[in-house]
């Protein structure tokens, strides 16, 4: 594990390419920005799927099929975890400990296989420790 890697959540990304998302925008496409710079961003298939669906279906000005699929195959170079079998089960777990969602604890169970220090989420309870894993709400002042 490095201390500095940084399991990004599928709202993060989001937020990343979504312009009209405003200053959490702005937040997000700085926060990506510095992870390609440091090569310490982590993904999942979960993420990177749910990306896809949203970009390209939810967002106020929705990006068309062919640039959000190259944006998807741009991110495969990250460290990109492949959500397993061992991975439901420890969602599962992580599930019935902390009573997150089902797709909530899959994103935690991968970071904590990518061996990630912290997890950027806005969903999550930010400043929550899991076994070696921190989540963290990046758009929150501190």
């Amino acid at each position: 594990m490095k201390d500095d890697e940084v399991f990004v959540d599928t709202n993060i990304l989001v937020y990343a390419y979504d312009t009209s998302a405003g200053e959490k925008y702005v937040r997000a496409a700085a926060i990506i920005k510095n992870l390609w710079k440091s090569g310490r961003g982590i993904i999942s298939t979960q993420v990177l799927q749910e990306f896809f669906v949203t970009v390209t279906r939810k967002i106020a000005k929705p990006l068309d099929s062919s640039a959000a699929k190259q944006i998807v195959k741009d991110y495969l170079v990250w460290k990109t975890i492949v959500v397993n079998g061992e991975i439901i089960l420890e969602a599962i777990d992580i599930l019935t400990d902390h009573k997150y969602s089902y797709w909530d604890s899959v994103i935690i169970a991968s970071a904590i296989e990518a061996g990630a220090s912290k997890l950027f989420s806005e969903d999550l309870s930010d400043r929550q420790k899991i076994k070696s894993l921190t989540i963290e709400n990046p758009f929150l002042d501190r």
